[in-house]
């Protein structure tokens, strides 16, 4: 496949190889993991049409009818990435929880550049907490998760839940975030180039979603205050760009009394959990997963 780097290219373009690339890792043959059911939909939240899609997974629903409920938001740096592209994230996630998994198609810049795809993120959590008994989730165990630009919202959400009070969550399960915009964290310089996503494809990035990168909403670590955050699962790969910074998050954290497990993988580069043929890689998942079946136990 002949892959041009993003920074030569048009979002648009840029999507369009994203989407290439990832199936074709999955490969010719590759049959979806099977579920209950899928289903999209798009639902209208403070005037907005947002597109969801609903994993209910088959392996699990006699034994557990009722799940946690998991809202996936998708990485992509906020410009690339989609329900496809991730599809097979959140069928693992759903089947390996289990729970029932609500993926959001949130807006993408630079069309829509920060804040319209927190917005989008809050508004879709909002609305799958108001709804969670008839999608069949456990309203005690809903749980916002995201891996990289997506895990960034998901750190967004959860903050806003807590200084509004609603709505409640049980977890948030974070994979390699982003977590600081200033691209000033050590591993922007040892691990830069070479490991898949560069430092320049980040500041690419940034450059088309945010403004203020100190804005909390934009930059987690801006936030002045961690305290009272549902638990969470914070996942780091040590070959990645933004593997610091999801360390000071993990530790920001857990020294603001937030119940945490953090996994920083050996041997991984970033947008592991996307690796579905590679074994190191699915053996990560699979231990985060089971770290958050042990928050929501706790």
């Amino acid at each position: 496949m002949d892959l041009r780097p993003y920074v030569d290219l048009a979002p648009a373009d840029a999507r369009t190889q994203f989407a290439s690339v990832m199936a074709a890792r999955l490969g010719a043959d590759h049959q979806p993991r099977p579920m209950a059911e899928v289903v999209d939909r798009t639902v209208a939240v403070d005037g907005r049409d947002i597109p969801l899609r609903l994993y209910r997974p088959s392996t699990s629903t006699a034994t557990r009818p009722v799940m946690p409920t998991v809202v996936f938001f998708h990485g992509g740096g906020w410009v690339i990435g989609d329900l496809e592209t991730h599809d097979a994230l959140c069928r693992r996630i759903a089947d390996g929880l289990p729970a029932v998994v609500v993926a959001v198609d949130y807006c993408r810049a630079p069309e829509a550049p920060f804040p319209a795809p927190v917005e989008d993120a809050a508004a879709a959590t909002r609305w799958v907490a108001a709804h969670v008994a008839e999608l069949g989730g456990d309203p005690d165990a809903l749980v916002v998760a995201g891996d990289s630009a997506g895990a960034a919202m998901a750190t967004v959400v959860a903050r806003r839940a807590r200084d509004t009070g609603t709505p409640r969550l049980a977890a948030q399960l974070l994979l390699y975030p982003v977590t600081d915009l200033t691209m000033s964290h050590p591993s922007y310089v040892e691990m830069g180039t070479g490991y898949g996503l560069t430092a320049e494809t980040m500041a690419w990035f940034i450059d088309h979603y945010a403004g203020p990168v100190e804005d909390p909403d934009a930059s987690p670590m801006a936030a002045e205050d961690l305290a009272g955050l549902p638990a969470a699962v914070v996942t780091t790969a040590d070959h990645d760009p933004l593997r610091d910074e999801g360390d000071a998050y993990a530790r920001r954290l857990a020294d603001a009394g937030v119940p945490t497990v953090h996994h920083r993988h050996e041997g991984l580069i970033h947008a592991y959990a996307l690796m579905e043929t590679v074994p190191i890689a699915m053996e990560a998942i699979t231990d985060d997963l089971s770290a958050l079946r042990g928050v929501l136990a706790a």
